[in-house]
């Protein structure tokens, strides 16, 4: 089963995702250039943001750090390890995080790794029995990195978060598998044309008329931001029986009648917690908006349209290409019910030229304009209520 969530947001001047020059990001689309969100900015917007948290509860997330090293470090602490092996053992974790166990000067790991609780309660486990096992302090520096990733309790499956089986994971570590993700994300482009703009701005010391008897009148400092405002096409696509497979583990090819009823209990588990993460994942990227130059803007606005498209046939659909001309104010219609009418038409004819096939097209704006073939939803409750009893009733259309 695959969910598609479509979205037109509108953004007041703002710059919420900038390059490495400060410049707001762009891009190219239609041979014009248009203002864009990256896929990793509302990635993690979404996951840090609080409501993502307050839905799932942090027990069912992970952590994205190069910081391993310090974490081993206090667990072994706590287990009564002394400050000089347990910090030679974290200077081996720091080797955890490339493929060839090199150690680091720095004290972590040579690349962020996005881990679960269970990944780092079991590299602690291991170091700890290595370093119980350890006859000296010099017999622990002489250790490799590289052997000790690939000690054997560090292999195969292990429970994973929810944000890593959404998100997936790539480590060069053999300590860690890799996940697909079961969630893509796309850069976010703007409906309309982007035009750059430059905020002039000074900032005034306060005590300089005081001590310059009110003669030095100038600014303290100038300088400018660049912004713009733009009209977002926002497009995610889950596979939902993904998301599942991620949370439950693998299925063994011969299992016995006692394994059978433990992946069953397990995949019955990771199901109701797939149908939360979506509910969740849904009222995160509505409410939350990426952080970016926000002291300054501000640029809080919600989605005006909202497209969830529920499919059992696994084959992604991004509107995108209703922007190629962009849209633009123009006589009785501003950007915004432009862009909506570009979407919902081209959203239309593809959908019957191609036959694609919904189990349920969940429909809300702000504008109250009407679109064919889907289930009209007043509210974002409406829209919350109606995707969940489609998830819970959906078992017929695996």
């Amino acid at each position: 089963m695959l969910i598609e969530i479509h979205m037109l947001q509108n953004h007041a001047p703002s710059n919420l995702n900038r390059d490495d020059s400060g410049s707001p990001k762009d891009c190219i689309f239609g041979g014009i250039r248009r203002a864009r969100i990256s896929s990793q900015c509302l990635k993690r917007s979404i996951r840090r943001s609080p409501i993502f948290v307050d839905e799932l509860g942090e027990d069912l997330l992970g952590i994205r750090t190069r910081r391993l090293p310090q974490e081993i470090k206090a667990i072994l602490l706590d287990k009564g390890v002394s400050e000089e092996l347990a910090e030679i053992a974290a200077e081996k974790v720091t080797g955890f995080g490339n493929k060839e166990g090199k150690e680091q000067k720095d004290g972590k790991t040579a690349q962020v790794i996005f881990l679960s609780p269970q990944d780092i309660q079991k590299v602690a486990e291991v170091m700890y029995e290595v370093v119980k096992n350890t006859a000296s302090a010099e017999e622990l520096k002489n250790l490799k990195a590289k052997e000790l990733q690939s000690k054997a309790t560090l292999k195969g499956w292990r429970p994973i978060t929810l944000d890593i089986a959404l998100f997936g994971r790539m480590t060069t570590s053999e300590a860690f598998r890799d996940v697909e993700a079961a969630m893509q994300v796309a850069h976010a482009i703007s409906t309309n044309k982007m035009d750059h703009e430059f905020d002039y701005f000074t900032a005034v010391d306060d005590l300089q008329e005081s001590e310059a008897g009110g003669e030095d009148t100038g600014a303290g400092m100038i300088g400018d931001v660049e912004f713009n405002s733009a009209c977002f096409y926002k497009y995610f696509s889950l596979d939902f029986d993904g998301l599942v497979a991620n949370m439950a583990g693998p299925k063994l090819k011969q299992m016995t009648n006692q394994e059978k009823k433990e992946y069953e209990d397990a995949y019955s588990e990771a199901r109701l917690i797939a149908i939360k993460a979506v509910k969740a994942f849904l009222k995160a990227a509505i409410f939350t908006n990426p952080s970016g130059k926000q002291n300054s803007f501000a640029a809080h606005q919600l989605p005006e349209a909202i497209l969830v498209e529920v499919r059992s046939v696994k084959a992604p659909v991004s509107y995108a290409n209703a922007f190629i001309k962009p849209a633009k104010a123009y006589r009785d219609k501003d950007l915004l019910e432009d862009s909506m009418d570009k979407f919902i038409q081209y959203a239309e004819k593809l959908n019957k030229k191609y036959n694609l096939e919904s189990i349920e097209r969940l429909w809300f704006n702000t504008r109250d304009i009407e679109m064919n073939d889907v289930k009209d939803c007043e509210t974002t409750d409406d829209l919350f209520n109606n995707l969940q009893i489609i998830l819970e009733t959906s078992e017929d259309h695996e």
